[in-house]
């Protein structure tokens, strides 16, 4: 039989990281035609393409035709941003310019994932055209990729974005899942950030939004600049540890919280906070509660099986 291929294409960069991967289901599973790349883990499932070789970006663009791009790909972890700041350069904003320019040519719609660290922390929350001020290289880079994309496309999205967590396959793949480890061995103190304001977001919810924004974009042009996206649960790394924890009914007298900025590494904001009411104001939008999409998120990674059997069978 003829299997109905949908007529709606979007190509989605990234797609085998923690977001781009939810990105890729959702669209796949809402009746479009989802093509996937990557670059070190593309294939088989993925299309294989170096977002820095132009060549092969104009390619893949001219040959699929996509109506959408959502371009999830990133340096995203702000201490290899400063300390690869060349490289996170071309990929945060040289390919984002050319994946803009490529787009306009084809008349496609492009989504760029951005981040609140475009924003200092000081005044939060921050709407979409409060002036960003970023403290750190990474959201210097990401604040220059959306210029880079609005300067060269004047037609695409910018959608900011906080910490995201989710489907995971390594605890490493998300600065909120990576705590789990510390989480679950009770034996040893652990210190955990109770300074910095965040608000996790399910990679799922960000996935729908840009799904969402897609559809709405296709009926109407004006659907276009800059948008916000973000869990509404404000919590510190500490309290998301202890709300961990508390989820799969583990101790947490080990977890200790350290409430002074922290000195080592990348600057960060104290509270980047994202006004969303643009979004929700279109009708766009969904939130995973915390507990429940953390604990989807992390039960594979339980080392207490007899737990995992008593509450799944």
């Amino acid at each position: 039989e003829d299997v109905e291929i949908p007529s709606r294409r979007v190509l989605i960069t990234g797609a085998t990281g923690l977001l781009g991967r939810a990105v890729f289901k959702e669209f796949n599973g809402n009746n479009w035609n989802a093509v996937g790349c990557g670059y070190r883990r593309a294939q088989p499932r993925f299309e294989q393409v170096n977002l820095l070789d132009s060549i092969a970006v104009h390619d893949i663009i001219h040959e699929f035709q996509p109506h959408v791009i959502v371009h999830c790909a990133a340096e995203r972890r702000p201490d290899v941003v400063e300390s690869q700041p060349d490289s996170a350069s071309q990929l945060n904003v040289a390919a984002s310019g050319n994946l803009a320019k490529e787009a306009a040519a084809i008349g496609a719609f492009l989504i760029y994932i951005s981040t609140d660290y475009v924003f200092d922390g000081t005044s939060p929350p921050y709407k979409e055209t409060d002036a960003p001020n970023p403290l750190n290289l990474y959201g210097k880079t990401k604040l220059e990729g959306e210029k880079a994309v609005l300067e060269n496309n004047e037609d695409a999205a910018v959608l900011r974005i906080p910490i995201l967590y989710g489907e995971v396959e390594r605890l490493e793949e998300s600065a909120v899942t990576v705590m789990f480890d510390k989480v679950q061995f009770s034996n040893k103190s652990a210190n955990m950030d109770h300074w910095q304001q965040r608000f996790p977001t399910n990679v799922k919810d960000v996935a729908a939004v840009c799904r969402q924004l897609a559809e709405k974009r296709m009926l109407d042009p004006s659907v276009k600049g800059t948008y916000h996206w973000s869990g509404n649960e404000q919590m510190t790394k500490y309290e998301m540890a202890c709300a961990m924890a508390d989820a799969f009914n583990l101790p947490s007298s080990h977890l200790r919280p350290i409430t002074d900025c922290p000195v080592v590494g990348a600057l960060r904001p104290r509270n980047a906070q994202l006004d969303c009411s643009k979004l929700e104001m279109l009708g766009i939008g969904q939130r995973t509660p915390f507990r429940a999409g953390i604990k989807e998120s992390l039960w594979p990674f339980l080392i207490d099986k007899r737990w995992r059997q008593t509450v799944f069978h």
